[in-house]
């Protein structure tokens, strides 16, 4: 089990944005949010790495208990998490392999062959292995993206948390991010949990579809939980 919220309440300040959340995921599995601009997906997500606290009910995010998650624990938590922004949040000044490098050292890798290393083997996984001394603003769009995802998977996570990763991206870069994803999760095992505005994607990569709406989380359809990796 990655994931899972019982009667749980999320408020950004004093305003309540979800109400009674019931939300579960299992590992290896495709989770969507849908929803109207500003009903709580992006929310839903920031609690999960505790950025957005939780009131009320039970929340638990791979063993952590979020009700009691203190400061000091958030980094140990968000090691076992991949986020991929809509805004990309790369370093301009820096090529593809600094941008990756500074998440290695941040995390705890020491040795520079070790972070080499698993540099070269997630660009391959991406397919930007001749990117690698690029800086970000030679990048295409969607080449950014992809840099995203390969810093996402850098400490391979247990769960990749996906804001709206295609907004900014035409129809053809958003269908190759998706199926990028959905590879991930098939090899690795990881969870997906994806915010879209789009709702071809669960069509082309089916998985677990929630909306937010008037404060309130809600199965749209469900995927079989028994066998979520497919």
């Amino acid at each position: 089990m990655i994931l899972n919220y019982t009667d749980v309440d999320i408020f950004q300040g004093e305003h309540l944005v979800l109400g009674k959340v019931n939300f579960h995921v299992d590992e290896g599995e495709m989770v969507y949010l849908t929803g109207p601009v500003g009903s709580g997906k992006s929310s839903l997500l920031k609690s999960i790495y505790g950025e957005v606290a939780v009131e009320g009910g039970s929340a638990e995010v791979l063993g952590f208990d979020m009700m009691r998650l203190k400061t000091r624990h958030q980094p140990a938590l968000r090691r076992q998490m991949g986020i991929v922004f809509q805004d990309f949040q790369l370093l301009h000044d820096r090529t593809v392999n600094l941008n990756l490098d500074f998440v290695l050292r941040a995390t705890g890798w020491k040795q520079k062959s070790e972070r080499d290393k698993q540099i070269a083997e997630v660009l391959g996984m991406v397919q930007l292995e001749d990117k690698k001394n690029k800086f970000i603003f030679e990048l295409s769009g969607g080449e950014q993206q992809r840099v995203c995802i390969a810093r996402a998977i850098l400490n391979n996570p247990k769960v990749i948390l996906a804001d709206e990763p295609t907004g900014n991206l035409d129809a053809d870069n958003g269908e190759l991010i998706l199926a990028l994803l959905d590879e991930i999760r098939r090899q690795n095992h990881t969870a997906i949990i994806l915010s879209t505005h789009n709702m071809q994607w669960p069509e082309y990569f089916p998985g677990t579809v929630y909306r937010c709406a008037d404060a309130s989380l809600t199965p749209i359809t469900q995927q079989n939980h028994e066998n979520p990796i497919t």
